[in-house]
């Protein structure tokens, strides 16, 4: 029987009303810390059509982002330029004081950059506990030799990763399916799971893209909560790229408005709610006249 997990209160406190709002504000800390990432002039075209064009994107240690815009504005595409899976035209990504520009998205994880991605990319396979040894195997590396001899390193790996990787689930609410196939898993419980990799390697920068798609507006508040947590436990920066309003505008600091690869608005949640350019992206008419959609 596999041991439960522990210490999960140690890593990310639970609090007391887990539904209650929190109130979107940044402590003096997080305003003047350094930037821990940085997007300058960072632009992305696709057979001619400008994905991306010169955005900045600056990131503190501790803040809650958020990124929005109707389909095709270029959201995850900034994920994918930062994370490395897609090259920049022009433009430069600094985190942490590293160029990642040019680096590819392994090396760019080890530096503490993890994300999810739009569709579930969990192991249908594997279990879910299994699932996040596989992300957990990095923090506890053993050689193939160790592996082969059974080595006392190789047990004491095996042993560290179950346990951090219990404790994710237990994090996320998943304890309790660690043996089930991940591939049983409803939809929404994928995207927790999801998270629970994000985080097996320990980030300084998670960048979530649309992590309630598929859940119910009571797994949605859920959400909020656990991202909250993680923020605060793990002592991290979030970028969320969503289409649930309710969420980005209740979970986040601070939110960009992109259309058309464009940066048309960015500011708190008050001041984007109210600004005409974001009210017309979703709200008002295309530039073809046609009615615009988020």
């Amino acid at each position: 029987m596999r041991r439960p997990a522990r210490n999960v209160a140690a890593i990310v406190p639970y609090p007391d009303r887990s539904t209650e709002r929190m109130p979107v504000t940044m402590d003096a800390d997080t305003v003047n810390a350094p930037p821990l990432l940085s997007a300058r002039d960072l632009s992305k075209s696709f057979r001619g059509l400008r994905a991306l064009n010169r955005h900045e994107l600056t990131v503190r240690q501790g803040e809650l982002v958020g990124v929005i815009g109707p389909n095709g504005s270029g959201k995850t595409t900034l994920f994918n330029l930062v994370c490395g899976f897609t090259r920049a035209d022009a433009g430069s990504v600094l985190f942490d004081g590293h160029e990642l520009t040019r680096l590819r998205p392994p090396t760019i994880a080890r530096l503490g950059v993890s994300r999810t991605f739009q569709g579930s990319r969990v192991c249908k396979s594997l279990t879910v506990l299994e699932n996040v040894e596989a992300a957990a195997q990095r923090l506890h590396p053993i050689t193939l030799l160790d592996a082969a001899l059974g080595t006392p390193r190789y047990r004491r790996a095996l042993a560290a990763t179950e346990e951090a990787s219990l404790e994710l689930l237990e994090l996320v609410g998943l304890a309790h399916l660690a043996a089930a196939p991940a591939g049983s898993l409803p939809y929404g419980d994928q995207r927790r799971l999801e998270i629970a990799r994000a985080l097996a390697s320990r980030p300084r920068l998670l960048l979530l893209d649309e992590p309630a798609a598929g859940m119910d507006p009571q797994e949605t508040r859920e959400l909020m909560d656990l991202i909250r947590r993680i923020r605060d436990g793990f002592e991290l920066a979030v970028v969320v790229i969503e289409h649930d309003m309710d969420l980005v505008m209740n979970l986040c600091e601070r939110i960009q408005v992109l259309a058309y690869g464009e940066l048309i608005c960015e500011g708190d949640p008050a001041m984007v709610q109210s600004d005409p350019k974001v009210l017309e992206a979703y709200l008002g008419s295309s530039r073809d006249g046609s009615s615009q959609h988020a």
